[in-house]
């Protein structure tokens, strides 16, 4: 792919919830959808111009779907009704219910159409026929290892404070969480379960819906079981921010740790400003560019994609980014991750 075309898709995305597909110059060529979980956040947005140019680049008619808010699944489940009639080949699918839209997936695959889950594994992660995604695990672990390490022997004292995405729990909120506690030294039972953790330094877990409104409200009811939290992970910057906002509200944001996962430019703007500590950039322009790619050999040639070696999905990369290195936690700074982030 030329670097140009990779500049222009560099990110996220969000869909326009009318169900109307997007129309392109090339109406009459291969068809490929892209339903994602909101319009709101700068991920699903940048998302949305990534597929939006690959697959102008490569004559692909892309329409574009999305639900009024995170956890909105009827609306996915219809928009891959619309998929499947419309006589598309592929969808690109990033799932507010990982288990329970899987029937509706099946019947796509069912028809031929190539489903490829992007950022969030359906559960089973084969009920995909691919997908592309950030090692989420790992995302979250690296902040974990960070967090840890910058508190150091305080770290065995902590009060953290969980901030996830929604009840429903979707693998990438799944994911997340348990890769940070068991980067911070948390014991987390059952690493496919949100809150089974005995561990005393968890004050409590609550939910964000991924967006500042949601993150504000969750750190306080958080901060009303215990004042003295020092650490916060988020599922995403826009939660961080509203967790920072909160704490703020109360005077209590210095001194707190406060570690997300994404690495849009605004996250990585609030951990230069010392909003975040530190945040995992992942990379969402090969999630949807490599996504399309692969509906164009899928409708060309019948071939599927192929995983990362020793992964089950296809890694589309993270790095942590900070300005204060910890001994031993990989990490660009904020510079860099500058160069690199969307939205």
């Amino acid at each position: 792919m030329k670097k140009s075309l990779l500049g222009a898709t560099f990110g996220a995305l969000a869909l326009s919830l009318s169900l109307a597909p997007f129309q392109s110059a090339f109406a009459d060529e291969i068809g490929a959808c892209l339903i994602t979980k909101t319009d709101i956040n700068p991920f699903f947005v940048k998302m949305k111009e990534g597929a939006t140019a690959t697959s102008m680049h490569h004559g692909i008619n892309l329409s574009t779907f999305a639900g009024k808010v995170d956890g909105d699944h009827e609306t996915q489940v219809q928009a891959i009704e619309t998929c499947i009639a419309s006589g598309a080949k592929g969808i690109l699918l990033t799932a507010s219910d990982t288990k329970a839209i899987v029937p509706v997936v099946q019947k796509a695959r069912d028809a031929g159409l190539l489903v490829i889950a992007l950022d969030t594994p359906l559960e089973p992660i084969d009920a995909a026929d691919a997908t592309f995604a950030t090692d989420n695990f790992k995302a979250g672990e690296l902040i974990g290892q960070w967090a840890a390490a910058k508190l150091g022997a305080d770290a065995a004292n902590a009060k953290i404070a969980m901030l996830d995405l929604t009840p429903s729990a979707p693998s990438v909120d799944v994911l997340r969480d348990q890769g940070f506690l068991k980067g911070f030294g948390i014991d987390i039972k059952d690493p496919a379960k949100i809150g089974d953790e005995d561990d005393a330094r968890i004050i409590g877990h609550d939910v964000t819906n991924g967006n500042e409104e949601g993150g504000r409200e969750a750190m306080e009811n958080l901060l009303q079981r215990d004042s003295e939290i020092n650490v916060v992970y988020t599922i995403n910057e826009p939660a961080a921010a509203g967790a920072y906002e909160a704490l703020k509200s109360f005077g209590l944001q210095d001194g707190v740790l406060i570690v997300s996962v994404d690495g849009g430019c605004p996250g990585v703007a609030n951990v230069q400003d010392g909003v975040i500590g530190a945040t995992s950039q992942q990379y969402p322009l090969l999630m949807a560019s490599k996504g399309i790619e692969a509906i164009k050999a899928w409708a060309e040639t019948g071939e599927k994609p192929q995983n990362t070696e020793g992964l089950n999905f296809y890694d589309t990369g993270v790095n942590l980014v900070t300005d204060q290195t910890a001994d031993g936690v990989p990490s660009i700074d904020v510079e860099e991750g500058m160069k690199r982030c969307w939205g």
